[in-house]
This record gives C-alpha cells, structure tokens and sequence, in this order.
C-alpha cells in the first residue's frame, strides 16, 4: 500500500523518485503488480478519470530496439508490451501513436516501423477554434484529443464535432459577408434581428453619403450631358459585381494559411488581368449597342452617340479593372492586420466600387466629352 501511495503521489506531482527496487530489493514481480493494482484503486477513490492504457517504459524501449528490422511476430516474441493505465492528471503528448486498428489488421511479417504514425493531430484547450481548424482539416481521425499547457488530457473533440464547428465557422463567414454581424434564425426577434443588421448598415449609409456628395461635385457635367445619368447605374453595378467576385476568390484563397507574399501578389495581378479583360469585352460590347441605341432612340448625331458610348466604354474598363483590385486587396490587407477577411463584406466592397466608378465615370466624361470635344445636350 505504501508503494502504491508513493507511485501515485509521484504521478500527481511528476516528481522523479529513486527506482523501488533500490527501497525495496526484495521485492517480487507478483508484489510489484499487486501494488500497481492497489494504485489504480487509489486514484479511482481519488476522482481521476481513467483515460486509456499506455506502454511502459520498457516495453517502449524494447519496441523502439527491434522496430526498425523487427516484424510484428518477433515482437510479439520477444518483447511482449506491458500496460499500464493512463489517467486525466498525466503528462500526455502523442507524438508516436500505433492504431489498434492497424496492429490488428496487419500481416505478421509486416514491418512495425510503417504502422506506427509520427505525426499524429493534437489541440490544447487554450487554442483558438479558427487555429485549430486549419491544422485538424487535413487529418481523418475519429477523434482529437485535448491537453491542458502541461500536457494533460482534458477530452477529445469527435469528428462530428469538428463537422459542427466548421458549419458554425462557415455560417458566420457568410453572416459578414452579408453585412451582418452574427448569424440569424427564422425564430429570432425583430430586437436582435436590428440589432444585428444595423451597425453595417449605418456605416454603409455613411459611405453612400461620401458617394452621393461625390456625384454633387460633378453637378455642371452632369447640367451639361443629362443622358449619362441614364447609363450611371450600369457603371456602378458592373463594378460591385466584378468587386464581389474578387472578394470571394480571395476569401476562399486566404483559407490557406501558408500562401506566401510572392502568391499574394500573383493573386492581385491575375485579378487585375480577368477584370482588365471582362473590362475590356464589355466595353467594346457597350461602346457598339450604347452608341446605336443613343443614335436610333434619342435623337443624337452618330458622332455625339458614339461619343458617349465610347466614354460609357473606357469607364466601364477602368472601373471592372480598378474594382477587381479593390475587391482584392482590401480582404488581403485585413488579413495582414489580424481582421477576419470576410468582414470586408459584399456590401462594403459594393459601396467602394461605387465610390470608385463614379469618379471614373463622371471624371472622364467631364474631360473627353465637355473639355476635349465641347459636347453638350
């Protein structure tokens, strides 16, 4: 019973003590089992969870002596594993682990080396759940377990757990992405539902406010050419469209924690490339079916249609190409800050690339149409 309270005692506080066979030379096998038995009672009376079972020390050493050229057989031979018993309070880090599974299943001839995994997942319980994830996705286990700082087992987290949390993750990546701030339900209350919606919402209206004032700006151009207000909105949505495109893309890249600098990079010029090309097809597309409706509906001179449609044209490339970097960079650049890149939502990005292409717009009709080619009407 001593020997037993001394193990135990020593395990609680992951003291080293001097061997037992030095305090006790006389001790037997059959003692030293009986009192392994009695220290499982111990710690049982105690409140431990027993968690498992583990190799001992010897049987460990004796594996890792014969693994290398040793198969299944001349271990079972030779060096028949002794267990012991694996409580909560224990220090537990699985750094080598061999699937019951595995051992069961394999030939007797097969080499022990390819059955033991060296790299086998683990989580501590102080860890943020998004850390976590980009770690354990690439793993297939039924279950995780969990330590404590000192490397003591806490619990395990199932596969569906894992399946539950990346629903949770994934919900609340698209609540941001749609200007909310968390998710919402059907059973929800109007309350919550605002209160929910509201803070993007005000700073939304504050950015449509700098937009709209923008548009103030160009009041003359716009007294002079009324018709470009008629084709303001197709600038406008073509440029949030391209923009939330980009976003997306960009969110589902930055998934990979690993992407480098030079990556990032080629990210934000192959973006720039598709809306340099989207921008230029549906420019030459709006520039041809712009120009005839203008001259076949409203009355205008081939030369004022195509005029306009051809500044429509050049704005609608600008803007596809200028909104298609925005809608990358910015979620790169909250990345950078340590800011969830979903909350540069498909709203925000929709109100910056209005910003963007109503300056590109009214900008170049102003300087092609009034100042360059004195049209007016």
């Amino acid at each position: 019973k001593e020997l037993a309270q001394i193990s135990l005692t020593a395990e609680e506080q992951k003291k080293e003590i001097e061997s037992f066979k030095i305090r006790y030379p006389d001790i037997t096998p059959e003692e030293a089992y009986r009192a392994m038995g009695m220290r499982l009672d111990l710690a049982e009376k105690k409140g431990h969870r027993m968690i498992g079972a583990k190799l001992g020390n010897t049987s460990m050493a004796k594996i890792a002596q014969v693994r290398d050229t040793m198969t299944l057989e001349g271990v079972k031979v030779n060096a028949d594993p002794s267990y012991g018993f694996l409580f909560e309070y224990m220090p537990m880090k699985p750094e080598e682990i061999l699937d019951l599974k595995d051992l069961i299943t394999a030939r007797q001839d097969h080499p022990m080396e390819e059955l033991i995994v060296t790299s086998y997942p683990y989580v501590y319980g102080t860890e943020q759940i998004d850390d976590c994830m980009e770690r354990l996705k690439d793993y297939s286990e039924d279950s995780i377990p969990v330590l404590d700082d000192d490397n003591r087992f806490l619990g395990v987290i199932t596969s569906a757990g894992i399946i539950d949390l990346v629903d949770d993750e994934m919900g609340e990546d698209y609540a941001k992405l749609a200007g909310l701030t968390a998710e919402e339900d059907l059973k929800e209350p109007l309350k919550e539902s605002m209160k929910k919606r509201l803070p993007w919402l005000i700073i939304l209206l504050g950015l449509g406010m700098v937009v709209s004032s923008v548009v103030g700006i160009f009041e003359k151009v716009v007294t002079a050419l009324p018709i470009i207000m008629c084709f303001q909105s197709l600038i406008l949505d073509m440029a949030g469209n391209v923009g939330t495109q980009s976003l997306a893309v960009t969110i589902r890249v930055l998934m990979d924690e690993s992407l480098t600098g030079k990556q990032k990079l080629e990210l934000v010029w192959k973006e720039m490339r598709i809306g340099l090309c989207n921008g230029g097809l549906l420019g030459i597309l709006s520039f041809a079916l712009i120009g005839l409706y203008i001259y076949l509906f409203k009355g205008k001179t081939l030369l004022f249609s195509y005029a306009v449609s051809g500044c429509i044209g050049v704005a609608l490339l600008l803007a596809m190409l200028i909104s298609s970097a925005v809608g990358t960079c910015i979620p790169l650049f909250f990345k950078k800050i340590n800011i969830d890149p979903a909350v540069a939502s498909g709203p925000l990005i929709t109100t910056v690339n209005d910003l963007v292409a109503v300056i590109t717009y009214y900008g170049l009709s102003w300087l092609f149409l009034l100042k360059m080619l004195n049209l007016a009407g």
